[in-house]
């Protein structure tokens, strides 16, 4: 038996069983599209199609916001969420398309919405029928989040938003939109208020979306540029002028430190089609011919592989020290440590695999010669925007060094 089941309460193991039993009977046909290598990567309306039905059915079954209560759309259940999750890894079942809305807006929402309002957005976002977006970053405000100048003007009970906001994942099929406005231009953390805002229905009315191109030939990311558009201030988030502590809760969970202390609602926890493990990259090696024999004949490769699945294996383990209460002395510094580790590994990961490939590093998707279907380039250039993502590894080593270890800020 695994050890997480050793741990289970009698509620949580019948959980587990039927969640396990419901995963083998309605595990999803393969997609008709090839789907992107994480849902920040959606392009296509039959992809998105594809992942919200799924997410709609896994909702359905009781495996998304199952921790959260009943009013709000969940099933008041504790900590299932671990569970259902676990499981749809164990099966390997694809991603949920709505990772903003059950990663960040869920719980942000949650915490700090009107009741009215939790209960209008949350259920539609637990079952991805409403697709969200995070607006923080802008052309000038991107690691200096506080410096975000998108400003909302009050006039009565509604708000007029005007800005630019980018590197904005789903925005170009997200109903609504977590963001982070500057309603007082003499004060810099103290000038921000926190909304949730319908984008999707102001299309051509106040909002404009542009797709960014990556250097992959994907567009997940977009700008969103914002023109005279009207909110009620039912949408506003805390009190104002609250924006930034809204915020943090925002990135906590965006991190993971979220996860320790807040109901849980499911996200980006299944396997892609493609894995970017050290297993994989041994796979790689021995299909690579190199020198008349394959890679995996290389000593210095052979090194290489096994310091990436030595980091593996030391990042699992740290992540298992995470269930343990006694350890948990700073509730922020094993998600941010782990959330720092993961980003790099993976980036190491996939570069390690190009160094592998060679010369054929260099063949995109659609090449009959490109090692496996050209998944490996794809990997390796997504791998930077999530060591960008959340915060820098520059910013979350500041973070760790200053507010964990007690370091002296840097100049």
């Amino acid at each position: 038996m695994a050890d997480e089941q050793l741990k289970d309460t009698p509620e949580q193991a019948e959980f587990r069983q039927r969640a396990r039993a419901w995963i083998e009977d309605n595990r999803p046909a393969e997609p008709p599209v090839r789907l992107p290598q994480t849902p920040l990567e959606i392009m296509t309306p039959e992809q998105m199609d594809y992942l919200q039905a799924w997410q709609k059915a896994a909702y359905d079954a009781g495996l998304v916001g199952c921790d959260y209560p009943e009013a709000v759309g969940g099933r008041g259940m504790t900590d299932c969420q671990r569970i259902a999750n676990e499981e749809m890894m164990r099966a390997r079942t694809p991603y949920f398309p709505n990772v903003i809305g059950l990663g960040m807006a869920a719980p942000t929402v949650f915490y700090h919405g009107q009741e009215a309002l939790k209960e209008r957005l949350l259920p539609r976002l637990f079952s991805g029928e409403d697709i969200w977006c995070q607006g923080f970053s802008e052309p000038g405000a991107g690691s200096d989040l506080a410096s975000v100048q998108t400003f909302a003007e009050r006039k009565g009970d509604k708000w007029v938003i005007n800005g630019h906001k980018v590197w904005t994942s789903l925005a170009h099929f997200a109903e609504w939109m977590i963001i982070l406005l500057r309603t007082d231009k003499s004060v810099k953390h103290d000038g921000l208020s926190y909304f949730v805002v319908p984008i999707r229905s102001a299309l051509g009315n106040g909002v404009t979306v542009r797709p960014l191109i990556k250097m992959t030939g994907e567009t997940g990311f977009n700008e969103v540029i914002f023109e005279d558009l009207e909110v009620d201030d039912s949408f506003r988030l805390d009190e104002l002028g609250k924006g930034w502590q809204v915020a943090m809760t925002t990135l906590a969970h965006e991190r993971g430190a979220g996860e320790l202390v807040t109901p849980r609602s499911g996200g980006m926890v299944n396997k892609s089609s493609h894995s970017t493990s050290a297993s994989a990259l041994i796979k790689l090696a021995h299909a690579t011919a190199r020198n008349g024999g394959t890679a995996a004949d290389d000593p210095l490769l052979r090194d290489r592989i096994m310091q990436q699945a030595i980091h593996e294996a030391g990042f699992a383990a740290s992540q298992r020290r995470s269930r343990v209460p006694a350890l948990l002395d700073h509730p922020m510094r094993l998600p941010l440590q782990n959330k720092l580790l993961m980003s790099e590994i993976s980036q190491g990961t996939s570069g390690l695999a190009m160094d592998i490939e060679g010369a054929a590093s260099s063949l995109y998707l659609g090449d009959a010669n490109a090692p496996d279907g050209g998944q490996w380039p794809m990997a390796y250039m997504n791998s930077f925007g999530f060591t960008i993502a959340a915060g820098t590894s520059e910013v979350q080593r500041n973070i760790l060094g200053e507010r964990v270890l007690g370091m002296a800020k840097s100049k």
